[in-house]
């Protein structure tokens, strides 16, 4: 089975620098319009189901992306962004400063400890795992292609499990840009990377 691990189109706080996290911010114009485009080069390629992050920019997203086709949307819990708790709605600037303690979730994410209120590396891969194991992995014998429509750092811990990274290599081949699909293959021998 083809599963199609999906970023969501640009929204207003990215334009605007902002850290989202579990807030539910809204795709802007230019993201409506990346989801467009990206339904239009996918718009003959036929998925069984599209799951989406019950977040709004996601959601969005994979209706876009899904257009008038008649493919169930299904939206989990598990695939909400990383929660960055009190420091959600921050400018990035903010949080890269060399001064920060939480600038270590981009340069050594092994060593982030989140804000207040916010969620940790480890529970994040717990929760991508679980939904991977519990809803995808059983599906690749029954269905032909599914999509994921998540977000920047979920979507990295979705790719550590699928290939096998630890914390220290979170970010892996780096973060995906709004609207750009990683694509792999799930079967009884694993997962591969398509491109």
């Amino acid at each position: 089975m083809e599963v199609y691990i999906v970023r969501h189109g640009e929204t207003v706080w990215n334009a605007a620098g902002k850290l989202q996290g579990n807030t539910d911010i809204e795709l802007n114009e230019t993201g409506r319009a990346l989801a467009g485009e990206l339904g239009r080069k996918l718009e003959t390629v036929a998925f069984d189901c599209i799951y989406s992050s019950p977040l709004i920019r996601a959601y969005e997203t994979a209706c876009l992306i899904r257009g008038h086709r008649n493919i169930p949307i299904v939206r989990d819990e598990r695939l909400r962004e990383i929660s960055f708790g009190d420091m959600e709605g921050v400018h990035y600037s903010v949080w890269r400063d060399e001064r920060s303690p939480y600038r270590s979730f981009f340069e050594a994410p092994d060593r982030y400890l989140p804000p207040p209120n916010g969620e940790t590396i480890d529970q994040v891969r717990a929760r991508t795992q679980a939904f991977l194991q519990e809803v995808i992995e059983p599906l690749s014998d029954q269905f032909r292609r599914v999509m994921i429509v998540a977000h920047g750092a979920l979507n990295k811990g979705l790719m550590c499990y699928i290939e096998g990274n630890d914390n220290a290599h979170y970010w892996g081949e780096g973060l995906q840009n709004n609207c750009e699909a990683a694509i792999f293959t799930v079967d009884a021998n694993g997962w591969q990377k398509i491109k």
